[in-house]
């Protein structure tokens, strides 16, 4: 038996929750509404798996550090509408283990519980395409310490991310910005770690969604 907390401030959400999980092997131990809720429940019942959403009214995602604090065991679903890649990075990096969406079906809702329950990392269709189309390494996410703060560049790193994803490479930026192409090379590595990317192509897609360059200059540099 899989013992489970509803993390969720919408009611009717919650309702159709416990209707998916009746007649299964979960069973609902407690539902918050906000984090403070969460966390006394965590003190008090010990759950095995938390299904939660970071994102409504109530909750933030440094609930999830928070809670792995009083009990490391957790494991933490995320239940949300679609996000974008830089906030699936924060919340894989704040302890969330499996994601799926709400509109996802019965069958999948059910599946990323109990193969979270049993150590197991699950994520449904459009965030796995979200993942891969952003260059994320959940692996290598996974082990990272925890980290709930927003994503902070330097002006320098901004202007690398927009050439870069103007498709100039490193000798290029190097000659236009007036630094050592071993400089660029540095920027790009903390670039890529800031943002929790592994290619260029999650720096373009950065950059294209932050509005730091415009799509019909969505080049790929050639430099890696």
């Amino acid at each position: 038996m899989v013992n489970l907390i509803l993390a969720e401030e919408n009611e009717l959400v919650r309702i159709g929750l416990r209707t998916i999980f009746k007649n299964s092997n979960v069973q609902i131990i407690g539902e918050a509404a906000n984090a403070k809720d969460l966390l006394s429940q965590i003190k008090s019942f010990k759950p095995d798996v938390v299904l939660i959403d970071y994102t409504g009214e109530g909750f933030t995602i440094d609930v999830i550090p928070k809670a792995l604090a009083i009990s490391e065991d957790i494991r933490f679903v995320a239940i949300t509408p679609m996000q974008s890649g830089k906030t699936l990075v924060h919340a894989l990096k704040s302890g969330v283990r499996s994601h799926v969406k709400k509109d996802c079906s019965i069958t999948e809702i059910l599946d990323s519980v109990n193969e979270t329950f049993l150590g197991k990392k699950f994520f449904c269709g459009q965030i796995l395409e979200t993942i891969h189309k952003e260059g994320i390494d959940v692996e290598e996410l996974s082990d990272a310490e925890f980290n709930c703060e927003p994503i902070v560049l330097s002006v320098r790193e901004i202007e690398v991310i927009t050439l870069i994803a103007e498709g100039y490479t490193n000798v290029e930026i190097s000659e236009k910005l007036f630094l050592s192409k071993h400089t660029v090379n540095t920027h790009r590595k903390n670039i890529m770690a800031k943002l929790g990317v592994k290619n260029t192509a999650g720096i373009v897609m950065y950059a294209v969604k932050e509005k730091h360059t415009t799509p019909n200059k969505y080049l790929f540099s050639t430099e890696e």
